[in-house]
């Protein structure tokens, strides 16, 4: 397994942009709700609607940028689509947190930092601005 190379230079910080990619759009909510879903097996909007008690729209949208991200794709099945998760060791890293979040108990949680962003992304308010600097 290849480790993320800690580095403070700009090259460095740059490399790390895809994995801050990965980890802000695993942070959502609703994005992390579906993976969880979508891991138990394919699903269409209307199962996932369902299962999350969320809005098509919502879904939707949400589904667009996970797909767009490369973790997850569809078929389509007569006029549904039917999503997957693409990747399955994104399951491997779902799983590597839960067991880092059950060593660390409430510590992540009572964050003074994390804990308390925002869940909405596009709160866009000065404070918001500023915790996301």
């Amino acid at each position: 397994m290849q480790m993320i190379a800690a580095s403070t230079d700009v090259a460095g910080r740059a490399a790390l942009a895809p994995a801050v990619a990965l980890f802000r759009g695993l942070s959502d909510p609703t994005r992390l709700a579906l993976v969880r879903r979508l891991a138990l097996g394919e699903a269409r909007v209307v199962d996932l609607c369902a299962a999350l008690g969320l809005g098509q729209s919502t879904v939707s949208n949400h589904l667009a940028c996970l797909r767009e991200c490369g973790l997850v794709d569809f078929r389509p099945q007569g006029r549904a689509s039917v999503y997957h998760l693409t990747r399955p060791e994104l399951m491997d890293l779902l799983a590597a947190a839960e067991g880092l979040l059950a060593a660390t108990g409430n510590a992540v949680a009572l964050c003074p930092t994390y804990a308390t962003l925002p869940v909405d992304e596009h709160d866009s308010t000065p404070a918001t601005k500023e915790r996301a600097r």
